[in-house]
């Protein structure tokens, strides 16, 4: 087994496959999130509907046998899951109530974010975690693996309470659209498992043997109902989220949440950015610019966010500058409430963006672009970003990493 070690006893070096880091994990992207609101139905209309994120599951606590006293806690005990891409999701929503019960809010009543999710590489990695996080006096939420998604996880809270999760092995849902029937979940751990575990191929196996219709899943749908061509392909809006993130948040102490996420996540500082005398911080995972950034809480009052959530934005990326243009205007056309309140030193590395309010008061950053850092891990200087005027023209001249981001896996419809 290919073990995760520290290279020296007494160093902080530990060997990930073969290659040395300062954690014993790497995390590669920025794999899922969820807000916590007031307003189930809203939300999935807004997300569903018009954003287009397919709901793979939902689960509702009030049925679950077992959880009677729960239930009575609870306004809605739905929790949605929802994806862009073939991961079984990508974004979550549950009712506020249930993020009070669990405490994601136990730090700060504004925080509406019940998880902000990163990938790792291997199951060893968020294992290893999990040890690490204790070591450090880092408080940790659970370990183990969840149903629906089958991933395998490790739950903390950074310094203002945000719940973060490490995890590997997000199920994949393919052509035929339909999740892991409820049946599979006897494979759910609620502790620590003992490594190794079996393989997905296995547990399908395991699963016939058994007796299990493994065809009984839920079957995705989509919730548009209009026709687009959208680069040769009929779709249901004129655009497709190809993409989730960078999120940016609103932080007590910038400082110590830039500790936080660079000396024990491992996110690399790209950028630091003083806009009105507020020290304003970027930070990476991968190629990209920046998937977290950090401002002070002072800053959201200034810019006349919405006070109640920890969320400054989060991002959504579309598939070309031409699905961003229709993009604005299809959700304009709907009525969707957009914000010029974000200056664009608050968004280095993106060029043309739009940010559009959910039900729930959250601001999203609707692009195109994000710059990539290359082998020298130095990010493109401001001086040579493309200026952006109020008017948007028809088309654009491309910079040199234009279209250089993972191409999307699999059909976008």
């Amino acid at each position: 087994m290919d073990t995760i070690q520290k290279t020296e006893p007494g160093t902080a070096s530990y060997d990930i496959g073969g290659v040395r880091y300062p954690q014993p994990f790497k995390i590669r992207r920025l794999g899922h999130f969820g807000f916590n609101i007031a307003d189930l139905d809203a939300g999935i209309d807004f997300y569903a509907g018009l954003l287009g994120f397919r709901i793979t599951d939902t689960r509702d606590l009030k049925k679950i046998p077992g959880r009677e006293e729960l239930a009575r806690r609870l306004d809605d005990g739905r929790i949605v899951f929802m994806s862009h891409n073939s991961d079984h999701h990508a974004f979550l929503l549950a009712h506020k109530s249930l993020g009070a019960i669990f405490g994601d809010d136990a730090v700060s009543k504004d925080i509406t974010v019940n998880q902000i999710t990163w990938q790792v590489g291997t199951m060893e990695e968020v294992f290893a975690a999990a040890d690490y996080f204790r070591d450090k006096d880092v408080e940790i939420r659970r370990v183990g693996r969840d149903m629906p998604g089958s991933n395998w996880h490790t739950y903390i809270r950074d310094p203002d309470g945000h719940t973060v999760e490490l995890y590997y092995g997000m199920e994949q849902i393919g052509w035929d659209g339909r999740s892991k029937p409820e049946a599979l979940y006897y494979r759910a751990f609620r502790e620590r498992p003992d490594l190794p575990q079996m393989s997905e191929e296995q547990e399908v196996r395991e699963a016939i043997a058994k007796g299990i219709d493994i065809d009984a899943g839920n079957v995705i749908h989509d919730r548009g109902e209009q026709d687009y061509v959208v680069a040769g392909v009929r779709l249901k809006r004129p655009f497709k989220i190809v993409n989730i993130g960078p999120m940016s948040l609103f932080v007590s102490d910038v400082a110590a949440s830039e500790e936080f996420y660079t000396r024990m996540m491992g996110f690399v500082r790209t950028e630091v950015v003083t806009w009105r005398g507020h020290r304003c911080v970027f930070l990476r995972n991968g190629g990209e610019h920046h998937s977290l950034s950090l401002f002070p809480k002072a800053l959201r009052a200034e810019l006349g966010l919405n006070p109640n959530t920890t969320v400054a934005t989060m991002g959504m990326q579309v598939g070309s500058y031409r699905q961003l243009r229709d993009a604005v205007s299809f959700l304009k056309g709907k009525g969707a409430q957009f914000a010029d309140v974000i200056p664009a030193e608050l968004y280095p590395g993106v060029d043309y963006a739009a940010h559009v309010i959910d039900p729930a008061g959250h601001c999203l950053m609707l692009y195109y672009y994000m710059e990539r850092v290359g082998w020298d891990g130095r990010p493109r200087p401001a001086s040579e970003r493309r200026k952006v005027g109020k008017d948007w023209p028809e088309s654009l001249e491309p910079m040199s990493d234009t279209y250089a981001d993972p191409a999307f896996m699999g059909p976008l419809g």
